[in-house]
């Protein structure tokens, strides 16, 4: 027997996919078939690097896989921590969806609030600068 090459080795098959948008960030949820046929759960963070203009575009990836017989578990541990936070915080409201144009209108909003802090009074540069005096 020779030594198999990467190349035939093939990524499992995706047989169900979700996707979450959460801002700059996509969360994929892949339920995958495994060699012996059985099913399990890959989950993606996909997150744009920020890179020069001209170049293509890359993603930064982290996968987690969860396999069926830790399901019960992990979904109580996931409630359990989430239950845990809202206790201490209370319920977040959900995120606005990102799109390109939601960026430049933060990026305008931004803008103009500063513009109206610099008319009042000139901005102090350095880190202590940007405390007032009592």
């Amino acid at each position: 027997m020779g030594n198999r090459s990467f190349d035939d080795k093939k990524e499992p098959e995706i047989v169900y996919s979700h996707s979450v948008k959460a801002g700059k960030r996509i969360y994929y949820l892949d339920v995958k078939k495994a060699r012996n046929e059985d099913l399990y759960l890959c989950i993606t963070e996909s997150k744009k690097k920020q890179g020069l203009e001209d170049e293509a575009p890359q993603f930064e990836k982290h996968k987690v896989f969860l396999y069926r017989e830790d399901f019960d578990h992990f979904k109580e541990a996931l409630q359990d921590v989430v239950a845990f936070i809202e206790d201490k915080l209370g319920k977040v409201e959900a995120r606005p969806e990102w799109t390109p144009e939601a960026k430049e209108e933060a990026a305008a909003e931004t803008a103009t609030a500063e513009d109206e802090e610099s008319s009042e009074e000139p901005k102090k540069k350095g880190l202590f600068g940007r405390f007032k005096k009592a």
